[in-house]
């Protein structure tokens, strides 16, 4: 009788531990899977893309929570620079973060957050890689043609002065023409003047002579008619 009245407070105890253990195993499990848990995204996680997208959406399990700092994703290259461009958008259960149009190839980090339809924040990260680089190559312009220092430059006054000096004069060729011909008329001059004067000479020798023959009829030069 005295044993039987031992052990009946042990049946409480184990009574609580049993149902300790039963809302461990079934009610614990239920609260941890009332944050909505992110099903997919694209691009997706560890998956290879040809060109870094316009956007990149990331899809959950229920609609969230949408608000002021409710929901941020950060997007770097493989440089740590960021990619995105402006703020992520929510739309039910869809978060939609906008990238930038030009970006290099390589690998690419994701880190989210956001706020689940039972009010608790949830976060997470994952990568995925761009096989080719969607940057611009410039192409090459006419090239531009330098322009001339101030050394350079031709001197505005000078210009407009040998612009405006006139063209050499033709007077010293004009004048070294005229200057042979008065010459050649000089000589012609003295050589007229030099072959009157011997003809004049002449003249007179012969007047001279034809005087003497005229005054002397016995000279045998004389021109005179002899009488018969």
């Amino acid at each position: 009788m005295k044993t039987a009245a031992r052990r009946r407070p042990l049946v409480p105890v184990a009574l609580a531990a049993a149902l300790l253990a039963a809302f461990l195993l079934f009610v614990a499990p239920l609260s941890a899977s009332a944050h909505d848990s992110i099903l997919g995204s694209s691009p997706e996680a560890d998956s290879t893309v040809d060109t870094l997208p316009t956007s990149l959406t990331l899809t959950f399990s229920a609609k969230l929570i949408d608000g002021e700092g409710a929901t941020e994703v950060v997007v770097t290259d493989a440089s740590g620079a960021s990619v995105t461009d402006g703020a992520a958008t929510v739309d039910g259960a869809i978060v939609t973060q906008p990238l930038v149009a030009e970006a290099a190839a390589g690998g690419y980090h994701v880190i989210w957050k956001i706020v689940s339809s039972d009010g608790h924040p949830t976060s997470g990260e994952f990568d995925f890689t761009v096989a080719n680089s969607s940057i611009a190559t410039p192409t090459a312009g006419p090239r531009a043609t330098p322009e001339a220092t101030p050394a350079e430059q031709p001197d505005a006054t000078a210009t407009a002065t040998a612009t405006a000096a006139p063209a050499p004069s033709a007077a010293p060729d004009d004048d070294s023409a005229a200057s042979t011909w008065i010459w050649l008329i000089a000589i012609a001059g003295v050589l007229a003047a030099a072959v009157a004067g011997v003809v004049v000479v002449a003249l007179r020798g012969r007047a001279r002579d034809a005087e003497t023959a005229a005054a002397d009829p016995s000279d045998p030069d004389s021109d005179a008619p002899s009488e018969r």
